[in-house]
């Protein structure tokens, strides 16, 4: 009787301790991505608030997040990259959260989806909490790259039931616009497989972007862009009333404002279908974005004409947001190319500075203008998705410190001078 119930012992013994290991492995797995706490982004007027205090972005593009997540030996590039953006002290990065019926695509087809690329988003997500890095997380492109508009008109011409080949079709066909608001469900209710958070509930997500650089040639009045941003914007709040929602403009003014077209870098913006004040004062719009790209949209203008261009563009639209619209303008791209005629690296430092200087004024004097974000940066080993403007920060000395001065410069309003808490006291 004993020796029988002490074999029977050995095999409960050896159940309990698999069950034991399971369990220890299981936490070390939520420790390697235990999230530090963090409050949802808003909005009061002209500024950004987090925890009752004034938030201001320094910021950069990394597009390529989720896309390199997805296999194995390059997702180790996306921890990289946000381990070293927080390192120097930024605050969010902007990045896809689409690639629509191309290779690792998120959405296979329309309202089909790759579990296994969708993990990958979720792994951007938790390890830019680790990092304590906010996410601008973009919906679609108005470019054909990842798939964009052009994919979704596709679908829908395979289908049968497009109304048009044109790319535009995307902002007034009635399919399209289902399978947009299909996928934007979609992704409004993912349940992060690694945090268990839905995306809806995550404050990591600083917030979600309508369009990457959207433009409605088909009609320049701007009313067909107008509509669909409405219904759009109407469409995630109903959903998610947690995060702030902006358009993804470039910032280009429009048929309502025509004393303000004399701002914009040339006449051909008249035929692109993009009213800035119109498109931002959308009750449901929570901030207006703006890029910054004087060399391509200036037929070869030397630095000092960008120079000029810089302060007379972001002045501007920061007395919009002021005046026009009470809402904070965030510059989220901005950037110099390497092609330019005569470049040199040093260019891009005296570029930046602008930049920046003029972001510092507007905040310490608790303006509209919260922030900029610049056009790209990678880690090595990336060329296949580089372009002109790409860097590795931290292989050029002078620019690695600008950015982090303008990091602490920011965080000293912010934090009323004082910065000898957590990662602060080492940058600063």
């Amino acid at each position: 009787m004993v020796a029988g119930n002490g074999l029977l012992l050995y095999p409960i013994l050896g159940f309990a301790s698999c069950v034991a290991f399971i369990y220890l492995s299981l936490g070390d797995l939520r420790s390697q991505f235990q999230q530090p706490s963090m409050g949802f982004v808003e909005r009061n007027g002209t500024q950004f608030i987090v925890d009752g205090k004034a938030f201001y972005v320094n910021g950069w593009n990394s597009y390529w997040l989720m896309y390199q997540a997805v296999e194995e030996f390059s997702r180790p590039r996306v921890r990289t990259m946000l381990r070293a953006g927080a390192k120097m002290g930024l605050t969010v990065c902007r990045t896809w959260a689409f690639t629509d019926g191309t290779h690792h695509a998120l959405q296979i087809s329309p309202g089909q989806f790759d579990n296994h690329v969708f993990k990958a988003l979720d792994r951007v997500i938790a390890e830019a909490r680790r990092h304590g890095v906010r996410l601008i997380l973009s919906l679609v492109n108005n470019l054909q790259s990842m798939g964009g508009k052009s994919q979704y008109v596709k679908w829908a011409w395979e289908e049968g039931v497009g109304l048009s080949s044109s790319n535009d079709s995307f902002f007034f066909d009635p399919s399209i616009r289902k399978y947009f608001k299909n996928y934007l469900k979609a992704i409004l209710t993912r349940k992060n497989t690694i945090t268990g958070i839905e995306y809806r509930d995550d404050p990591t997500i600083f917030a979600w972007e309508l369009m990457n650089e959207p433009r409605c040639t088909s009609d320049p009045s701007g009313d067909t862009l107008q509509d669909w941003i409405e219904e759009m914007a109407k469409f995630v709040k109903l959903i998610d009333k947690n995060h702030l929602l902006t358009v993804g403009l470039e910032g280009f003014y429009g048929p309502t404002t025509p004393g303000k077209l004399s701002s914009n870098p040339g006449e051909w913006v008249n035929s692109i279908g993009c009213d800035f004040i119109r498109n931002s004062k959308i009750p449901e719009i929570d901030f207006t974005s703006v890029h910054v790209y004087p060399d391509l949209w200036i037929a070869e203008p030397e630095l000092e004409d960008q120079l000029k261009f810089i302060h007379k563009w972001m002045s501007s639209h920061i007395r919009d947001g002021d005046r026009e619209l009470n809402k904070p303008v965030l510059f989220a791209e901005f950037g110099l190319s390497n092609e330019n005629k005569n470049f040199q690296p040093s260019h891009r430092d005296t570029f930046y500075k602008a930049i920046f200087d003029i972001i510092y004024k507007s905040a310490k004097e608790n303006r509209s203008g919260a922030g900029a974000m610049i056009w790209q940066f990678m880690v090595g080993g990336m060329d296949e998705f580089n372009d002109d403007y790409g860097i590795v920060p931290w292989e050029r000395p002078s620019m690695y410190r600008l950015i982090t001065e303008q990091s602490c410069r920011l965080a000293a309003l912010r934090q009323g001078h004082d910065q000898s808490k957590g990662r602060w006291r080492e940058l600063c």
